[in-house]
């Protein structure tokens, strides 16, 4: 395999039929994230959506820039992410992640790349239209952002003690030519912001560099939560298959992709904050105004022909929702099986329309799990991350975790609330709308669906007669179709070869020749609704 920069990366997607080009002027302050926003909030499927470039941006004071925008590019949907990730199919990608953070490649230094193609430092980064505002950031949320915010940016700092780098994805309010402000969350333990505690303590101000626009598998490791001390760009490389090559920032001793579109460096204050945002934010609320992180620019560098990445996220399902599904479930699977030693886990789905994958999740499991497995796999997805995982259901491996319908079919019929749901307290709120009434603590909700018993077949068509209609369907030029889970019927368990035979009699026209057996079991002494069984087997 190979380190795809972004414009190779945007190649491979135009092959793929998944790159839209728009060549016409598109207002970035008002047009752009609205226009792509659409493929989410439109009633498009996602495989339909796809990768916008912007070829001839501009904003609303008429200023025209010469750098391009692409929205869309990381995770529109999963066969970009795929793409990008550079795996056959999308079920090697939680493969790949779990073989990457296993066995990490360390970056290699190289002395210059094509993020160094043009250089902007001291008095080049002061005045109208300079510095920060050359740039063409994207408003995300017309109405509502008080200014452009980076949102793709690989925001990379370094342990002033390990001296280990870590790469995350946070917010960048644009303040100035030479000044932005940033949020990192506090309850998520962002490394960026314990490294910037560290600088702190040593009174010292934190290096920081903000990469707008690099390979893909480098942009994947912001919204990957890996442990602190673990350098994101070794995993990068694992995924690569070879490392990636960095350089030396201009202003700092940090080491970012030499193949970097775009470099923002800066110093990050570490005895003040000051006011950031408001900024819509992916658990679909607008984040109002909070003290956060200020930052004084010192460089940027860029490639001549740099195209900036901007990320749609807000209200779920956006992008960002598909970056971190595909980076968060591998983690939770793997943490279950591999590190708690529960074998019968299959999945790990994470429910991502407007809840934004944290708040609901899916555990599933083999049939005939033990319930006290299904319990130790509840609670230690408690574990993983202090902020995941408000409503945690387990369900069976006949349940579709990627279908709310059919859990919510699991919940009604394979759950007794009084027996089957646990409350735990004092849970971290994590990433929520922020107000002056805010509980400081939350908490969760466990719950196992899964079957306690043996239950009646689902009652569907067995599937070899959905399969001979579905061709029947095809054969008369109806719509498309697209299976939803559960669409034929199986049996659960609860089903005999009497039963069985008897079905089968009734497909071929034969089902009168069973009148007479029904009336020879008449019988005067049971009430309506009485199983058959319960008299066959002398159950009063």
């Amino acid at each position: 395999m190979k380190v795809f920069d972004l414009h190779q990366h945007l190649d491979r997607l135009d092959q793929a039929g998944l790159l839209v080009r728009i060549a016409e002027p598109v207002n970035k302050d008002t047009e752009m994230h609205p226009l792509v926003r659409w493929q989410f909030c439109g009633g498009i499927s996602e495989e339909d959506r796809k990768a916008f470039l912007f070829t001839n941006v501009v904003d609303s004071k008429g200023r025209r820039y010469d750098i391009s925008v692409v929205v869309g590019a990381l995770a529109a949907n999963r066969e970009i992410y795929r793409i990008g990730m550079n795996v056959p199919s999308i079920e090697d990608i939680t493969p790949a992640w779990d073989r990457a953070i296993a066995n990490p490649i360390a970056p290699r230094l190289v002395e210059s790349g094509t993020c160094h193609e043009i250089v902007l430092t001291g008095r080049q980064l002061e005045g109208p239209g300079n510095g920060l505002e050359s740039l063409p950031i994207p408003i995300s949320t017309p109405g509502f952002d008080a200014a452009p915010f980076f949102t793709a940016g690989c925001v990379i700092t370094r342990d002033p003690d390990t001296g280990v780098q870590n790469v995350g994805t946070y917010r960048g309010h644009l303040k100035s030519s030479s000044r932005l402000g940033m949020m990192m969350l506090t309850s998520l333990r962002a490394g960026g912001l314990e490294h910037w505690k560290r600088y702190r303590d040593r009174g010292e101000r934190m290096p920081i560099a903000i990469v707008v626009g690099c390979p893909p598998v480098v942009n994947f490791q912001g919204p990957q939560k890996l442990p602190l001390g673990v350098d994101e760009l070794g995993v990068a490389g694992a995924l690569a298959g070879g490392p990636i090559d960095v350089v030396r920032t201009r202003t700092s001793d940090l080491l970012v992709p030499a193949q970097s579109e775009v470099v923002i460096e800066g110093l990050v204050e570490t005895d003040c904050l000051e006011p950031e945002g408001p900024f819509g934010e992916s658990h679909g609320y607008v984040a109002l105004e909070d003290f956060n992180l200020a930052i004084d620019v010192t460089a940027i560098t860029r490639r001549r022909d740099a195209i900036i990445t901007s990320i749609i996220s807000q209200v779920t399902p956006s992008e960002s929702s598909v970056v971190k599904k595909l980076a968060y479930e591998p983690l939770f699977l793997s943490h279950l099986r591999d590190r708690l030693g529960i074998k019968s886990v299959l999945r790990v789905v994470l429910h991502e329309p407007l809840t934004n994958l944290r708040r609901v999740m899916f555990v599933q499991f083999k049939c005939g799990t033990p319930r006290t497995e299904i319990w130790r796999a509840l609670e230690g997805t408690l574990t993983l991350q202090a902020a995941c995982g408000k409503f945690v259901i387990a369900v069976d491996e006949d349940i579709n975790p990627e279908q709310t319908d059919s859990v919510f079919w699991a919940m009604s019929y394979r759950c007794n609330p009084v027996e089957d749901t646990r409350i735990v307290p004092y849970r971290e709120p994590g990433h929520i709308p922020r107000t002056e009434w805010s509980a400081p603590m939350d908490s969760a909700m466990l719950i196992d669906a899964t079957m306690k018993h043996q239950l009646p077949p689902v009652a569907l068509p067995k599937r070899e007669f959905m399969e001979n209609a579905k061709a029947l369907w095809e054969r008369l030029g109806l719509p498309k179709l697209i299976p939803q889970t559960p669409w034929f019927g199986y049996s659960l368990g609860d089903w005999n070869d009497e039963w069985d035979a008897n079905a089968m009699q009734a497909t071929r026209g034969e089902w009168p020749t069973r009148n007479e057996i029904y009336r020879q079991r008449r019988r005067s002494d049971v009430a309506p609704n009485t199983p058959v069984r319960a008299i066959i087997h002398g159950n009063d």
